[in-house]
């Protein structure tokens, strides 16, 4: 199995920027597509953005869309969520997700698809 860790989160004012990390142990973490999700107080968990096994295909979600960006360094065994432009709706504690898959250009987009997933990180966006 693969263990993962997120570190970055903070307290950032809106229309600031921030980023996340996500280090993952384990196994070989390029056999894995990854995934941010994130809960916001009294709110369901909800997906933010995907990304392959190769790094070349992602998904975003409609929030995330034009200010988040995600990539992945498969030597370093680390995937990274840039965020941009934040509001204080983005507030919520962000989980990295990762996914065993054959499919090296295959993402997925709900929690259910994914077998591992960090502690998560707070992310706190004031207005």
């Amino acid at each position: 199995q693969v263990q993962l860790v997120e570190s970055g989160g903070g307290l950032v004012q809106a229309g600031g920027s921030l980023g996340l990390t996500c280090a993952a142990s384990g196994r070989t973490f390029s056999n894995y597509a990854m995934g941010w999700f994130r809960r916001a107080p009294g709110k369901e968990r909800e997906f933010v953005v995907a990304l392959s096994r190769s790094g070349d295909n992602t998904y975003y979600s409609d929030s995330a869309k034009g200010r988040f960006t995600i990539s992945r360094d498969n030597a370093k065994n680390t995937v990274s969520l840039q965020m941009n432009s934040l509001k204080p709706e983005d507030t919520a504690v962000y989980y990295c997700a990762a996914r065993s898959t054959g499919y090296s250009g295959r993402y997925y987009w709900t929690d259910e698809q994914y077998d591992y997933w960090g502690q998560g990180t707070q992310v706190t966006v004031s207005s």
